[in-house]
């Protein structure tokens, strides 16, 4: 047991004995660097602050939210390290709970009662495996992801009998650096070895990546119908036939993943999100107020959820619920940041539908100045005020807000989106003059900076740059020019720590706003040579 000393733990148990009971058998273990949290909130705070080699969590958190929806909350938001071992401690054995918690990857299970042995063996085990990964793992964080992939062919040789799962891993990693191609060939080698799920996952997510839609389609339609709780496959399917522009059949294959994994609050937003754009009222309205209902006890609740509710309230007609929902708002989530936008805007709806007018102009006015203070405003609750605004004779508020909306859309469909909001309003002509601005305004800024950088002001590039990824940060062409910037100026000008977690930043955003631009794998080799130019985060074999 001498090789658990050292190591930290975190109880999260609503129930005081529990946690001491828990608590003792870690003792018991040799493991004595233990926090408690009783609440998911609590657990958030301590995440925040520091890191544990180890989370044992309680299924049954009171207070709304279940283990499953932190450990959601706690992947997406990168509060645990990959190395981290999340054990979900339960006494129920509901198929539904299970699914759910199993497609987010828990280390292990613990079902109560259990004894001090037992729990010593299950940390015992997750404890090899890690040990065998900690290597790759490390050159993950540090944002070193060709030395991973290197580590895991040599992690295969020395460990084979994790060879797969080190196939897994390598494969991963081409995929999060926007090389599909070279993940495809592991993927298929995996499938012919053993014929595993997730490898023909995997398969179909690069070719999706490659807008192969129909070929992805077919893999992902044969998954879901041979493993029926593979509930990843089912999202996957959702979004191709959503990228394909089939809204009914994404909806219909993410009500089906909802009927076999229902405690995801991701997926019940995004089929949410589907049937709203859909038309699909009824369903929006049933599933949105599941969303934020399930939410209202995470640190990390989005205000736009009730944003969407609203729309669907209204859409069907109920004033009341509306304006009950934006109480809720007000009353649960004063203060934080983008509150008073999505308040304002979901006011400005449910106004207009009322047909207050003095009340309707207050609301507007309220949204746009908020919104020019709310950077993390998604496209969708921008482009709902711009709508409010062009029903209401206001113009050029609605082309102030649309104008910024298109200098930051992601690609064309985004770009389209916004133009259909003014297109509608019988102005397609101003819909293409605003884009066409847009568009030149990207070109200028990004060439003020390629020209500052030919001149050798590489400090000044990097100012303008970064200045502007701050204002749009969801410009695949801004980012990027701006991740070449920072890469140029250290490589000119020596190493800089916080230029150097800036670059590391920008070719992640890259890799997540446009995986398959052709330009991306340049951009992480030179991420890569400067890192091994200055020795950064770089490991050498032995």
């Amino acid at each position: 047991m001498n090789e658990l000393a050292g190591l930290s733990a975190l109880i999260i148990e609503p129930h005081a004995g529990m946690r001491a009971s828990i608590h003792n058998m870690l003792n018991q273990c040799a493991v004595t660097r233990i926090d408690h949290a009783g609440s998911s909130n609590n657990a958030v705070k301590h995440l925040t602050l520091k890191t544990f080699d180890m989370v044992l969590c309680e299924y049954d958190l009171e207070g709304g939210q279940d283990g499953q929806q932190l450990l959601e909350d706690l992947r997406h938001h990168k509060l645990i390290k990959l190395s981290t071992m999340f054990f979900m401690v339960t006494a129920e054995g509901n198929h539904g709970k299970v699914v759910s918690a199993a497609e987010l990857a828990p280390t292990d299970y613990i079902l109560k009662p259990f004894t001090a042995d037992r729990l010593l063996d299950r940390i015992l085990r997750a404890l090899a495996k890690r040990n065998v990964f900690t290597p790759v793992y490390q050159l993950m964080e540090e944002g070193d992801q060709r030395a991973a992939i290197d580590a895991c062919v040599d992690g295969a040789m020395v460990h084979p009998r994790h060879a797969i799962d080190f196939l897994r891993l390598r494969a991963e990693l081409h995929m999060f650096l926007g090389e599909p191609e070279l993940a495809e060939p592991i993927y298929r080698q995996l499938i012919e070895a053993k014929a595993i799920a997730w490898a023909r996952l995997g398969l179909a997510k690069t070719l999706f990546m490659r807008e192969r839609l129909d070929e992805a389609q077919g893999i992902l339609e044969n998954l879901v119908e041979t493993n029926k709780n593979f509930v990843d496959a089912y999202d996957w399917l959702a979004k191709t036939h959503a990228a394909a522009g089939a809204l009914d059949k994404s909806q219909e294959v993410l009500n089906s993943a909802v009927s076999v994994s229902p405690h995801a609050v991701r997926r019940l937003r995004k089929l949410g999100e589907v049937a709203l754009e859909a038309g699909d009222n009824d369903t929006a309205e049933k599933v949105l107020k599941q969303v934020v209902a399930k939410a209202k006890y995470s640190e990390f609740r989005d205000p736009e959820d009730h944003v969407k509710l609203v729309q669907t309230l209204v859409k069907r007609g109920d004033a009341d619920q509306a304006a009950a929902v934006i109480r809720d708002l007000d009353r649960s989530l004063g203060g934080r940041g983008n509150t008073t936008a999505c308040s304002a805007v979901s006011s400005a709806i449910l106004h207009e539908f009322t047909g207050d007018e003095k009340r309707l102009n207050e609301s507007l006015a309220t949204a746009l100045a908020a919104c020019k203070d709310a950077p993390g405003l998604s496209a969708g609750v921008r482009l709902e005020l711009a709508r409010s605004c062009l029903n209401n004779n206001m113009e050029a508020d609605a082309s102030d807000v649309l104008r910024d909306v298109m200098r930051n859309a992601p690609d064309n469909k985004a770009m389209a989106r916004a133009m259909d909001v003014m297109a509608k309003s019988g102005r397609p002509e101003l819909a293409e003059v605003l884009a066409r601005e847009s568009r030149q305004e990207v070109v200028d800024l990004v060439a003020q900076g390629a020209s500052r950088a030919k001149e050798g002001d590489f400090r000044g590039a990097v100012e303008l740059m970064t200045a502007a990824v701050a204002k749009l940060p969801d410009n695949p062409q801004v980012v990027f020019n701006a991740a070449v910037a920072v890469l140029k100026c250290l490589e000119h000008e020596g190493w800089d720590d916080r230029l150097g977690r800036t670059a590391q930043h920008m070719v992640a955003s890259m890799r997540r706003l446009d995986p398959v631009n052709p330009k991306l794998p340049a951009l992480a080799g030179l991420h890569q040579q400067i890192l091994a130019k200055y020795d950064k985060g770089m490991r050498k074999k032995a």
